[in-house]
């Protein structure tokens, strides 16, 4: 008996569906692997300061917080910009590859032609100020190439795939390169000669990535793409009061704030060092630990993010966060309850426990990769949305309007885990790997790893509780965008026969 052949996206929800090779998918993210290397340069920028300029450590740290407040000020500006230009070729590939050779620039500037000359503070100041600038116009025409590409639901979620296969393996490579390959031809010293000899190796290597990136979106990258739908296409205007509007008046965009917001601020606390310290080095006795999961880590992770793909293809962004968030909550609270009934000092010398622990935390960095993925695509369903509501096809606006909020709850982070560990006593010292466990520090490192991502994962699962765009809006909203598409080319099909 045949069978018979599987539905399209398209031909199962009545929507004549964007669609992009998979290819051109794969190659488009690359974009994100090529700000991953520069992400890893980044890390090294506080050696720079010292080494190359002569900057204070606490200078450095400050320095690096306040162009933070800089970084979140350009990105409005810059999407603005973005939405308002639009180039015979598109716009996609011209500021993608202008912030990639901005920033590449500037890593130079500072890793190679100015370290180690004299030029001091002022000149670092004014060179990391122009990556930031190059960074953000990147980032922002990156993180359009996903919405632009697909409204398939069942390729949106690939999108996400491929973009975070890609934001996990590329740091972890390049980390492991800059230390088992330069930092031992240097005497395991991060001297200006280690840090510019990576930062050539690097930038050389981004450059790869970015043409590869800008040649996954060329089919694409055209103004008709990125048009508007119910305003005069040639003097539709972008203003900031779009983007107050679509903060104070897109509801689903909200509630995707709230609950991208709450995960992240969890994770950015999390992933302090010396948050790892307390965890890994006091509580289980092994500070490389950590690092060590994090590697091992990555292979299932991509494993259930690709499962999650299809699983958010099917049933929906708003489905699959619901979901894997409580699968998440669920599985943080069993590794909360187990600490605290467990010895923690005695799970790494006892097998079954050693394996239990270990076997739970996969399966929540598992689920927690998935529930990225899902934010993605959710992200790209507020987009179309803020379309179908406004009439503005805005992918800049929304993307940039989402990183100002991301930006500062990433700059909490610090400060909440720094005075967290306060409280317990780390007033004057930093908490080392060799410090005796007490109670404070199990409690205190149990309620920053697990218990305020178990806030956040609430937090995001109230939030769902009122977002409307579930699989069956978004087929609704896309079937109003191709009504309102039509209508429009119509009229001005009309306008044409009567102007001839």
């Amino acid at each position: 008996m045949a069978r018979n052949p599987k539905q399209t996206a398209s031909e199962a929800d009545g929507v004549t569906y964007r669609r992009a090779r998979t290819w051109e998918i794969a190659f488009s993210q690359m974009n994100n692997g090529s700000a991953m290397i520069f992400y890893v340069l980044v890390g090294l920028m506080s050696y720079l300061q010292n080494a190359g300029y002569g900057i204070a450590v606490a200078a450095a740290g400050l320095i690096l917080t306040l162009t933070r407040v800089f970084d979140g000020l350009i990105d409005p500006v810059l999407a603005l910009i973005i939405e308002k230009v639009n180039f015979r070729f598109g716009k996609l590939r011209f500021f993608m590859f202008g912030g990639w050779l901005i920033r590449s620039v500037a890593i130079l500037m500072l890793f190679v032609w100015g370290a180690d000359t004299g030029l001091g503070a002022v000149y670092f100041i004014a060179m990391y100020l122009v990556y930031i600038i190059g960074s953000s116009m990147n980032d922002i025409a990156g993180q359009m190439t996903g919405p632009v590409l697909t409204n398939d639901p069942r390729q949106r979620a690939t999108v996400q795939v491929w973009s975070t296969v890609y934001a996990y393996l590329v740091p972890a490579a390049f980390s492991i390169i800059s230390t088992v390959v330069f930092l031992p031809r240097h005497g395991n010293q991060f001297t200006v000669g280690m840090l510019s000899e990576t930062a050539i190796t690097y930038v050389a290597c981004s450059l790869v990535f970015q043409i590869l990136a800008c040649i996954g979106v060329a089919r694409i990258d055209k103004p008709e793409n990125f048009a508007h739908i119910s305003v005069d296409r040639a003097k539709a205007d972008v203003s900031l009061r779009d983007m107050w509007d679509v903060l104070t008046k897109n509801g689903p965009f909200q509630r995707y704030l709230i609950s991208g917001a709450s995960d992240k601020l969890a994770q950015v606390v999390k992933s302090q060092a010396v948050i790892g310290t307390l965890m890994w080095g006091i509580l289980l006795g092994n500070m490389q630990l950590g690092s060590v999961l994090g590697l091992i880590a990555i292979l299932p992770g991509i494993v259930f993010a690709i499962f999650g793909a299809r699983y958010a293809g099917r049933h929906g962004s708003k489905a699959a966060t619901v979901t894997w968030t409580w699968i998440c909550l669920i599985l943080a609270t069993v590794l909360t309850v187990f600490c605290l009934v467990v010895d923690m000092g005695s799970i790494l010398g006892n097998l079954a426990l050693t394996i239990g622990f270990f076997l739970v935390y996969l399966l929540l960095n598992g689920a927690s990769m998935v529930v990225t993925v899902a934010s993605g695509t959710m992200r790209a369903d507020v987009i179309d949305y803020e379309l179908d509501r406004s009439g503005k096809f805005l992918p800049a606006t929304v993307t940039a309007t989402y990183n100002i909020v991301d930006q500062v709850i990433t700059s909490l982070g610090a400060a909440l885990a720094l005075g967290a560990v306060a409280l317990i006593g780390f007033t004057t010292v930093m908490p080392q790997p060799t410090d005796n466990a007490s109670v404070p520090i199990l409690l205190m490192s149990l309620a920053l790893f697990f218990g305020l991502p178990i806030l956040g994962w609430a937090i995001s699962l109230i939030a769902m509780r009122g977002y409307k765009l579930d699989r069956t809006e978004m087929i609704e909203v896309q079937k109003r965008v191709a009504e309102k598409k039509e209508a429009l080319q119509s009229a001005e099909s009309e306008t044409e026969v009567v102007l001839a």
